[in-house]
């Protein structure tokens, strides 16, 4: 496995020794969370096979939050409570900064746990659909880190994949077959509406920070993710409701 492959799983999950961020792994964002999907996705069949849809969703939330440390509720949290309320460019970046969460991170991280759950109880477990959303996400991250400025002057997380090699383009390329791959073989139709849902969620979330820090930072980055895969569990939700399911 490349150095490059190990920072993007040790960055991404719970799995692996601690690795230096390398510009050069945003390429290898989308397949970290295909497999992050596709386990989660495993662990949501056996879950509800064995004690029905409802403990079965809590179980995929709960997983998902430990596989992933949390990491990208907590850019959540700091997100909101600084992209929200009215401040200047230098309060906002403060109140991401800080550690405490404020009433707005409280309510962002309540509202997409709570439609997380709901979207996953009202869903057949599918592998296919977890796997594509979550390569989706972290194929947005890659994507945004590697080609759009960095909101501090400073550096972050989010800039520390950056550089000559971090290759937006590619990292694009590759969320395209990870995720549009497995959003096919899952459901044709129903599949791509639902990537169309989960990008256009994620995008709005980049789009504001843009036009409200000028430019990103890593909080932005794991909010963006979070958000496209909440909206992308909804949106797949309601299609199969509407009886779509070719």
């Amino acid at each position: 496995m490349s150095g490059a492959a190990r920072s993007a799983i040790s960055f991404l999950t719970c799995f692996g020794r601690p690795t230096a961020p390398q510009s050069g792994a945003l390429p290898d964002f989308p397949p970290v969370g295909l497999a992050v999907g596709l386990g989660l996705g495993l662990l949501w069949w056996v879950a509800t096979a064995g004690w029905g849809r409802l403990v079965g969703s809590g179980v995929v939330v709960v997983a998902d939050i430990a596989v992933t440390g949390g990491l990208h509720l907590d850019g959540l949290a700091d997100s909101a409570d600084g992209l929200v309320p009215h401040l200047s460019t230098q309060r906002r970046l403060e109140a991401m900064s800080d550690p405490a969460v404020g009433a707005f991170g409280v309510l962002a991280l309540a509202a997409v746990l709570l439609m997380r759950f709901v979207s996953l109880a009202s869903l057949r477990p599918s592998p296919l659909l977890l796997g594509s959303l979550w390569a989706l996400s972290r194929g947005l991250m890659a994507t945004a880190a590697g080609s759009l400025r960095h909101a501090r002057a400073e550096g972050g997380l989010g800039s520390a994949f950056g550089g000559p090699a971090a290759r937006p383009a590619v990292a694009a390329a590759v969320t395209v077959v990870c995720a549009g791959g497995a959003a096919l073989w899952w459901l044709p139709v129903g599949g791509v509406m639902a990537l169309a849902a989960a990008t256009a969620a994620g995008l709005a979330v980049i789009r504001l920070a843009v036009r409200r820090l000028d430019g990103v930072t890593g909080d932005v980055l794991g909010a963006s993710g979070v958000v496209a895969e909440t909206v992308g569990l909804f949106a797949a939700s309601s299609v199969l409701a509407g009886g779509i399911r070719w």
